[in-house]
């Protein structure tokens, strides 16, 4: 069933709320939203006492080994839509074509390889944690770039592959007691000038203040983490404003970094909400800390820039950084678990929260038809038991969640 009314209900559309309303989906497309029920010869819905909101979008996960679970999980907890950020090229297809073929699992999007080079982010941290020839193959097989000159190409084969979107790497491991080979600023710029001569976003890791200020100088438009080694500064303000820039700061992962999250994590990994959603794998990785910044970093420092940056009218967004080696995530549940941290620490009010993980995602990411509650936008919906824009931990009181009109 692809075309149904959903009446009497509370609608967040991503943008502004209407707190009695209904919206008509035919053939997967929202055909109205308002406040008089249409008169049409279709299933009715009746949702009082509930929300509807548009489908999550996660803004940055690793599907990694092309895991299947991972599209899959996302969609239980009502990620509609996941944003990969580094695969290799066949698990990017792999997971784009079961995307396509089935509306059980969330859409994906990827920027497919990572702007990488040797011995750099996040090759060097992979092979410290994964010893398996598996794993080394498949990191032999990364493009490595050396120059500037190897930019253009890059890009080009990325495309080719089926990318949304570019993906630098800028990390040194300074918050991790390590040093990583990094990129040239040159070779950075001319990677974000490639992905603009193609009309593709550029976005970039780090997670240190030092490391965040050299990328923002190559022009990239959005930060796919914030950090938590220091404290933000005015050049850092500054230098998003310039740029135009994002941020995701993907606070959960932090947290899991610095050792601080452990308390939280465990309390949504336990939550009678979440049983039946989750793999048992996930949730024991959810139930980890990394720690491996817990020696250099607070997540003061982070909430403090979320806080700074928000107030400077740079655009938060929500996501997670969820993948399987990353103890202290689990893919759909994470974005939950972001949610909580951008309202209970970075004086984010739940509404504002909400348009991070929907519409603002969506905005800038250039995903033009979904993110809103809107005539002529896909069905991807989330029914919520109670208001998430009063508590923002009411979003785990999935009642439904549509794709594309298709209900899970």
């Amino acid at each position: 069933m692809t075309s149904f009314v959903i009446n009497d209900v509370r609608i967040f559309t991503g943008e502004e709320v209407l707190e009695s309303g209904s919206v008509l989906v035919e053939d997967g497309i929202i055909r109205y939203v308002g406040r008089e029920t249409p008169s049409v010869d279709l299933p009715i819905i009746t949702a009082s006492n509930s929300t509807l909101m548009p489908g999550l979008i996660d803004a940055h996960i690793h599907a990694d080994k092309g895991q299947v679970l991972a599209i899959e999980q996302s969609l239980r907890f009502g990620v509609t839509t996941v944003l990969d950020m580094h695969n290799e090229s066949w698990n990017v297809t792999k997971l784009k074509k079961i995307a396509a073929q089935r509306k059980d699992v969330a859409d994906f999007k990827s920027a497919c390889f990572g702007a990488t080079v040797d011995q750099g982010w996040p090759e060097a941290i992979v092979k410290i944690h994964d010893h398996s020839e598996e794993t080394s193959k498949e990191i032999d097989k990364w493009p490595k770039l050396k120059n500037p000159e190897d930019a253009e190409p890059f890009v080009l084969e990325n495309i080719k592959n089926g990318c949304d979107f570019i993906k630098l790497m800028h990390e040194s491991g300074s918050v991790m007691g390590q040093s990583f080979n990094l990129p040239s600023l040159s070779l950075q710029s001319a990677v974000v000038k490639a992905a603009h001569a193609h009309n593709l976003l550029a976005v970039a890791h780090s997670i240190c203040l030092e490391d965040t200020l050299a990328i923002l100088k190559a022009g990239v438009d959005g930060m796919m983490h914030t950090f938590a080694d220091k404290p933000p500064t005015e050049e850092l303000l500054e230098a998003y404003k310039k740029n135009g820039a994002f941020c995701v700061p993907t606070l959960g992962v932090l947290a899991s970094a610095t050792g601080e999250g452990k308390t939280i994590q465990q309390s949504f990994a336990d939550d009678p909400r979440v049983a039946d959603l989750i793999e048992e794998t996930s949730r024991e990785n959810l139930c980890r800390c990394m720690e491996f910044a817990a020696k250099t970093s607070k997540m003061e420092n982070a909430y403090e820039n979320v806080r700074q940056l928000r107030a400077a009218g740079i655009d938060i967004l929500c996501g997670s950084d969820a993948a399987s080696p990353a103890h202290g995530t689990a893919w759909g549940l994470s974005m939950h678990l972001e949610l909580h941290y951008l309202v209970k620490h970075c004086d984010i009010t739940p509404e504002e929260a909400l348009r991070a993980a929907t519409s603002i995602n969506a905005r800038r990411f250039r995903l033009e038809d979904r993110g809103v509650i809107a005539v002529g936008r896909k069905a991807d919906l989330i029914l919520i038991e109670g208001n998430p824009l009063e508590d923002i931990g009411n979003t785990l009181n999935l009642k439904g969640v549509w794709r594309d009109g298709h209900r899970l």
